[in-house]
């Protein structure tokens, strides 16, 4: 088989392109070049990110992969889809008072979407695309499901929750059934060039503020009764539930309760007035069902390091869905995403639109 494989430059892809050549497929690399020339300085600080300046070096590094596993390799101009898709909306998201979570964005539609589309279209035949995500892909009656990665600690479906149909049966993920510290010892063993490289630690390693590219905007720091407790320069330089940097003081820690874009005012309250017990989520993606038509149980993540908790999901007007915890949740963040589970396979998930 033919199977065309996202290369980064770290130690998963590596291995990916490992293993599937040793099975005896035939194997293509590729990259998708996504840092644009939108003027964000270039600083040390980015490093170790998935968007940052140092990403000609980890193309080397790719390359190297190729050449040491005797496989073709590409380059892909995604940055201008990139900055229209994944960039536009993190800062629209952002500067409405939202958290968004660009990977889950760049995972549909640049990685999983116009990467290998574009593989194609420069004359590329291959007949599956693979990463090196911690997730699994399993067939039954033709229908795919998207399946959580053997090693809980290391599963990365909650970022990968709005692919469809036509994209799953297109793609493998061997890494699936692995442990991080198995393919560490892989590349090790095989002496991967990746095989010592950090992870990714985030999709951009500076200051946010260099992406949004916005003028300061001074408002108030509020606790729930509307009492001035300080002043602030921008809404977005806050995050829901954020304690350390607030600039104000109490008789207990203060948390970031809620971020009001009308009023420009950040909302602070104490640690008990972080837990929530529902939500709305919106843009919904649905894998192992066709739609949400009546009320079921499930377990859902609403943060991608959070273990799936105990839930209730009902259909919402307007193709919304209710989220209702069994148990308090702290820190729903507006914009994240909420992913829904049973047992180990992905039922959907959607953008949290409100917090009740």
């Amino acid at each position: 088989m033919k199977i065309l494989v996202g290369l980064s430059g770290g130690v998963d892809s590596s291995v990916t392109a490992l293993i599937l050549k040793q099975q005896g497929h035939d194997v293509i690399g590729a990259t998708m070049s996504i840092w644009g020339k939108n003027g964000i300085a270039e600083k040390s600080g980015h490093k170790n990110a998935c968007y940052g300046p140092d990403e000609k070096e980890d193309i080397e590094e790719a390359r190297k992969i190729a050449s040491q596993l005797n496989i073709p390799y590409y380059v892909f101009d995604c940055a201008n889809d990139y900055e229209k898709i994944v960039l536009d909306n993190f800062k629209k998201e952002y500067l409405e008072g939202h958290t968004p979570n660009p990977c889950v964005w760049c995972n549909a539609l640049i990685k999983f979407g116009i990467l290998p589309t574009l593989a194609k279209q420069n004359g590329l035949i291959f007949d599956k695309f693979a990463t090196g995500h911690y997730a699994r892909i399993v067939e039954e009656n033709g229908k795919f499901f998207l399946k959580r990665g053997i090693a809980q600690n290391k599963d990365q479906s909650y970022f990968l929750y709005r692919l469809k149909q036509e994209q799953l049966k297109n793609i493998i993920m061997p890494l699936g059934d692995y442990t991080k510290d198995e393919i560490r010892k892989i590349a090790k063993e095989n002496n991967l060039y990746s095989a010592e490289k950090p992870d990714s630690q985030d999709f951009y390693g500076g200051d946010y503020n260099e992406l949004l590219n916005v003028k300061e905007k001074e408002g108030n720091i509020v606790n729930l009764d509307g009492k001035i407790l300080g002043k602030h320069k921008g809404i977005w330089n806050y995050t829901i539930g954020q304690r350390k940097g607030l600039g104000v003081s109490a008789s207990e820690p203060l948390y970031v309760l809620s971020l009001r874009k009308e009023t420009n005012e950040v909302v602070v309250g104490f640690a008990d007035k972080t837990f929530k017990k529902s939500l709305i989520a919106e843009q919904l993606n649905w894998i192992s069902i066709e739609k949400l038509t009546e009320e079921k149980q499930v377990k859902a993540k609403i943060r991608s390091t959070q273990q799936p908790v105990p839930a209730t999901i009902i259909p919402y007007e307007n193709d919304k869905v209710k989220v209702t915890f069994d148990d308090l949740q702290k820190s729903i963040a507006i914009g994240q995403s909420a992913v829904f589970y049973e047992d180990d396979t992905v039922v959907g998930g959607g953008i949290i639109q409100s917090v009740l």
